[in-house]
């Protein structure tokens, strides 16, 4: 199972106030057994400046620094884990340790120190009374894990819980005097404990993920009735062998998956989440700790039912496997492109078009684009203009009627000449290539290299149902609007490149602008003049000759399958995009 976490800690101020430099100690430590998959710290004011630091423990830790005065600072830590289960007592243990008391080595107490000095002031003899009565330390040698989770329970047992909202935590001799404490207040009771018992201990602060079980317990024990997060602290002992072990006295438990250190450092005071100042001010602080389930694979305690296998999605077929395609595949891409165009995209295109094309595949495979304008203008218009290709309930019977329609529209919106929209073909040689490749077949009847005009000729003559409908146009280089090359072929006609891709993409770039000495497109070019779009706004072109353009694209409406495609030219101005999708 996977969670999302977030908290969020935001102070208010009165007015805005200077806000001195912060030290921020919520990123998990590097020591967490819970795997951290995404992590994220957003602060505001955004005109900060932050630098990730490591303390001397190892703790990863933000140092942010405000240049400006602000009437507000809010932290937001974000996160996904993976909880899966974690064995606490997954550890071997050097065997001079695994019976209680033990001495460290000298190298490796000196290393420890830190983690060995009793804390003072505050340290009196309610703690060596307490450890004595506790029933955790043995009196003839007994295991290492028994002593822990005994000294650990106690703590549990003869502390009573409370949510304490002063800062700062209270000394050990002040915990057992009131039999009384947060979280923070016995963890640094169980370290200090430890340490008198010649253990190194730590102080953890960082996150507790409590799940609500998917059944009771079967021994009765209290369990959360719904999922939660908070700020959490414990005590962590270094026992040779199996290193740093957490122990929880607040549950009496060793610390598990839903344990997610954030700092772990000799004395409360390094571990703070949050340390800084500012000026002088009335302030208000609110925080929020929340935890979703992201993902949920099938448990032991919680299978899927009858009616989720019946309607989860397929896993293993071969569209989420190794083919290229499927119909649920398009179905569930369908529904996350609408999905986020209700939530990002309102107002803007939706355009199902060719995507990556991958070594050993014929075609490029499709892809779900979403175009829309930040600014909240609206790209396009009417939603049910456009089709997916994949929905048999929109196909057009007609749409080779209605693509050659529509090219004729765009060509009059262009205020164009209508011989401007020039029919493409299909190569009819390609065709006959192809058929005289075949094994079996009649042998032709004639001489290729004495017949290739007429032959080239007639069989152009024979195609007569265009592929799709070409207009050249081009960005104006000399001003606003566009232009359109006045295409010419030595075949008279556009004879697309062999293949199955869209027309577009086959275009026969290379066979185009052969001299022509009627053209008069220069002359449209000099009477339009520099400015082609109309007080309106309405973009217009004028003809010129396609050897003055300096590239050559075209506007491509095709019918294909029954349905009606438009390939816009490539554009190097997004300005040049908007007037074509609104046209």
């Amino acid at each position: 199972m996977k969670i999302a976490l977030q908290h969020r800690t935001t102070y208010r101020f009165d007015r805005p106030i200077a806000i001195g430099p912060h030290v921020i100690r919520l990123r998990p430590a590097p020591h967490s057994r819970t795997p951290i998959e995404a992590y994220s710290l957003t602060i505001s004011p955004s005109d900060h400046f932050i630098n990730w630091q490591q303390d001397p423990f190892g703790n990863h830790l933000a140092r942010a620094v405000f240049p400006t005065k602000a009437s507000e600072l809010d932290i937001t830590v974000g996160l996904v884990a993976d909880m899966k289960v974690i064995n606490p007592f997954d550890f071997f243990i050097e065997s001079y340790a695994e019976t209680y008391p033990f001495d460290y080595p000298d190298e490796l107490a000196a290393d420890l120190k830190p983690y060995l000095d009793l804390p003072a002031p505050g340290l009196g003899p309610l703690v060596s009374e307490w450890v004595a009565a506790s029933g955790a330390p043995p009196s003839d040698g007994r295991s290492t894990v028994e002593f822990l989770g005994a000294l650990n329970a106690a703590t549990y047992r003869d502390i009573a819980y409370s949510v304490r909202i002063e800062a700062g935590v209270q000394t050990p001799e002040e915990t057992l005097t009131e039999r009384i404490g947060s979280c923070r207040d016995t963890a640094w009771l169980l370290v200090t404990a430890l340490r008198h018992c010649g253990l190194a201990a730590r102080f953890v602060s960082g996150y507790l993920v409590q799940l609500a079980p998917d059944q009771p317990d079967l021994a009765g024990a209290t369990a959360p009735t719904q999922d939660f997060t908070d700020l959490h602290a414990w005590a962590e002992v270094y026992i040779p062998g199996a290193g740093w072990i957490g122990l929880d006295p607040t549950s009496a438990l060793f610390a598990g998956e839903g344990h997610i250190p954030l700092a772990a450092t000799p004395h409360p005071a390094s571990a703070a989440a949050i340390t800084g100042a500012t000026e002088p001010s009335v302030t208000t602080m609110e925080f929020a700790n929340t935890v979703r389930r992201a993902q949920q694979e099938p448990r032991t305690t919680l299978p899927y039912t009858a009616a989720q296998v019946d309607s989860s999605d397929d896993m293993t077929s071969a569209q989420w496997t190794v083919a290229a395609d499927g119909a649920e595949k398009r179905q569930s891409a369908n529904r996350l492109a609408a999905a986020l165009a209700d939530r990002f995209a309102k107002g803007g295109l939706v355009q199902r078009s060719e995507g990556k094309w991958y070594p050993g595949e014929p075609l490029p495979r499709w892809q779900i684009g979403l175009i829309w304008r930040c600014d909240g203008e609206q790209l396009w218009s009417d939603p049910a203009l456009l089709a997916d290709p994949f929905d048999a309930t929109r196909a057009d019977p007609e749409a080779t009627a209605s693509a050659e329609q529509l090219a004729r529209t765009i060509t009059a919106e262009f205020r164009l000449p209508k011989e401007q929209l020039q029919p493409a073909f299909e190569d009819p040689l390609a065709r006959l290539v192809a058929q005289l490749s075949e094994p079996a077949g009649p042998r032709p009847t004639f001489d290729p290299e004495q017949l290739e005009p007429e032959l080239v000729s007639d069989l152009d003559q024979a195609e007569t149902e265009p592929a799709a409908w070409v207009l050249p146009l081009v960005p104006a280089w000399f001003g606003e609007g566009w232009v359109s090359p006045a295409w010419r072929t030595r075949r008279g006609r556009l004879v697309l490149v062999p293949g199955n891709s869209p027309a577009g993409s086959r275009l026969p770039l290379d066979a185009l602008s052969w001299k022509d000495p009627d053209f008069a497109g220069e002359e449209s070019y000099t009477k339009a003049g520099p400015s082609l779009t109309e007080a309106v706004g309405r973009p217009r072109a004028v003809v010129v000759d396609p050897d003055d353009a300096p590239t050559r694209t075209a506007l491509v409406v095709e019918a294909r399958d029954c349905f009606v495609y438009v390939f816009l030219p490539p554009v190097e101005k997004l300005e040049k995009f908007i007037e074509l999708v609104g046209l």
